[in-house]
């Protein structure tokens, strides 16, 4: 699996784990997503993975490495996906000819 193949299943998982938030985000704490069976299974390498996800500005959380244990309690913040182009933008008028 690629780098974007994991950043794309970690996404997947912290929306499966994590609290949806009024602005579209998920939140989920390092402790339940290490803790968590499944993603033991998908995720080699768990905390390479977030901090991919971090550098692609797809999640953010405090601190540059999470350590279990230590940092079962940092939250972790899956950003709110914006929405595309053709939903956010009306319609353009039809043309009169």
């Amino acid at each position: 699996m690629n780098v974007e193949e994991e950043v794309q299943r970690l996404k997947e998982e912290i929306q499966r784990l994590g609290k949806v938030q009024p602005d579209g985000s998920y939140e989920v704490t390092f402790g339940v997503l290490f803790n968590d069976d499944r993603c033991a299974n998908i995720f080699e390498a768990l905390v390479g993975t977030l901090r991919a996800a971090k550098r692609r500005k797809i999640v953010t959380y405090d601190g540059e490495l999470l350590l279990q244990g230590v940092h079962d309690n940092v939250e972790i913040i899956l950003k709110p996906t914006p929405a595309p182009a053709s939903e956010s933008a009306p319609a353009p008028a039809p043309a009169t000819t």
